[in-house]
C-alpha cells in the first residue's frame, strides 16, 4: 500500500499548494491554464487510445458501459456524493476565482486521477511485486494536476484523494486475485476504453462539450472481460 499512500498524499500536498496559490492567481491566467491542461489531457488520452487494438471491444464496451452507468445513475451519484460533502463544508466551498463548488472540484480531479492506465497498471505492480515506480510517476503527475485543479475548482480536490485511496487500495489488495486474468492484450484494451473516457474528461475541461463522464467508466471494466473471453476463445479454438 506504499505507492497508494504516497498518491494519496501527493494530491493532498499538491491540493493544498492549489488552495494558497489560488489567491495569487489573476482569474484570466488560471482560465488559460486549465485549458492548457486540458489540451495535456487530451493528448494523453489519444496516446493511451491508440493502444487499443479490437475496435469492437471498444464500441461494445462503450454503449454497454454507458447503458450501465446512465441507468445505475454512476455521475449522478458521484456529484452527489460531491454535493453531500460540500453541504457539510459550506464554509470552505468553492474556488477564489469563479465561485466553483466542492462537488466540481472532487468530481473532475477524481475522474482525472482515477480513470486511466497507470492507476490499474501501476497499483498491479505494487501489490503484486512490490514495485512501486509507475505509482510515484503517477504521483508526481498527479501532484502537479492538483495544484492547477485546486488552484482553479477549491477544495474538492483536496477531498478527491480519499477516492484515490481507497480506488487504487482496492486494487493492490485484489491484485493476487485479478492479476491471471489480466494478460497485455485485456490491459490494452482496458486503457483504450479508459483512454477514451480520458478524452471526454479533456473535452469537458475545455468547455466544448458537458459528457457524464462517471457513466462511461463501467465500459473499463466490460472491455477487460470481452478481451478476456476472446482471447479463451481464440486459444480453444
Amino acid at each position: 500500500m506504499l505507492g497508494t499512500i504516497v498518491n494519496a498524499a501527493a494530491v493532498i500536498v499538491g491540493a493544498f499548494i492549489g488552495l494558497l496559490a489560488g489567491s495569487a492567481l489573476p482569474e484570466r491566467l488560471g482560465d488559460t491554464v486549465m485549458k492548457g491542461l486540458g489540451l495535456c489531457v487530451l493528448y494523453i488520452g489519444i496516446q493511451g487510445a491508440l493502444k487499443g487494438s479490437n475496435t469492437i471491444v471498444l464500441i461494445i464496451s462503450v454503449v454497454l458501459g454507458a447503458l450501465i452507468g446512465e441507468g445505475a445513475d454512476l455521475d449522478g451519484g458521484l456529484k452527489r456524493l460531491g454535493e453531500y460533502i460540500e453541504s457539510r463544508f459550506a464554509r470552505t466551498s468553492g474556488a477564489v476565482h469563479g465561485k466553483k463548488s466542492i462537488a466540481q472540484g472532487f468530481v473532475s480531479a477524481s475522474l482525472l486521477f482515477c480513470v486511466g492506465a497507470m492507476a490499474i497498471v501501476g497499483s498491479l505492480q505494487s501489490g503484486l511485486t512490490g514495485d512501486h515506480t509507475t505509482i510515484y510517476l503517477k504521483s508526481a503527475l498527479d501532484f502537479t494536476a492538483a495544484i492547477i485543479f485546486a488552484s482553479q475548482l477549491g477544495a474538492g480536490v483536496l477531498l478527491s484523494s480519499g477516492l484515490v485511496f481507497v480506488y487504487q487500495g482496492a486494487i493492490v489488495l485484489l491484485s493476487h486475485w485479478i492479476a491471471p486474468f489480466l494478460s497485455d492484450a485485456v490491459i490494452a484494451e482496458m486503457t483504450c476504453a479508459g483512454s477514451v473516457i480520458i478524452i471526454g474528461l479533456a473535452l469537458n475541461m475545455l468547455g466544448i462539450t458537458k459528457l457524464k463522464i462517471m457513466n462511461y467508466v463501467p465500459a473499463i471494466f466490460i472491455a477487460a472481460v470481452m478481451q478476456a473471453v476472446f482471447s479463451l476463445l481464440t486459444v480453444s479454438l
